[in-house]
């Protein structure tokens, strides 16, 4: 039985369990995230002229600042496109919509 609490106690730290649920970035800063997934595909790919950036704007869990725990940043996700390549954004707010950080990832199966 001693085995048995401590076994639970185990996977409850690790899976996270007593936690509580991420919160859900804001689509507040939906404008800034499309308009920087423009300017960041363009600086990517040389500005090509071919780019297109999707409308939909996904908000992804909030991260924490790694400066300051107790602030939180948005996380919101947009797709871009050139030609036949896909490219996911993740584009990263403070709660006055400064952009604090960006990730690019092209989509592909190689």
């Amino acid at each position: 039985m001693r085995y048995l609490k401590l076994l639970i106690l185990i996977s409850t730290l690790v899976t996270g369990g007593g936690c509580a649920a991420a919160q859900s970035s804001s689509l507040a800063c939906k404008q800034e995230a499309l308009n920087a997934s423009q300017k960041l595909l363009a600086f990517y790919r040389d500005n090509d002229d071919r780019i297109t950036i999707d409308n939909k704007v996904t908000p992804l869990a909030k991260i924490k600042n790694p400066a300051n725990t107790k602030q939180l940043f948005d996380v919101l996700e947009t797709w871009g496109y050139i030609y036949k390549g896909r490219y996911r954004m993740r584009l990263i707010f403070s709660s006055d919509c400064t952009l604090m950080g960006e990730e690019i990832l092209e989509y592909a199966s190689l």
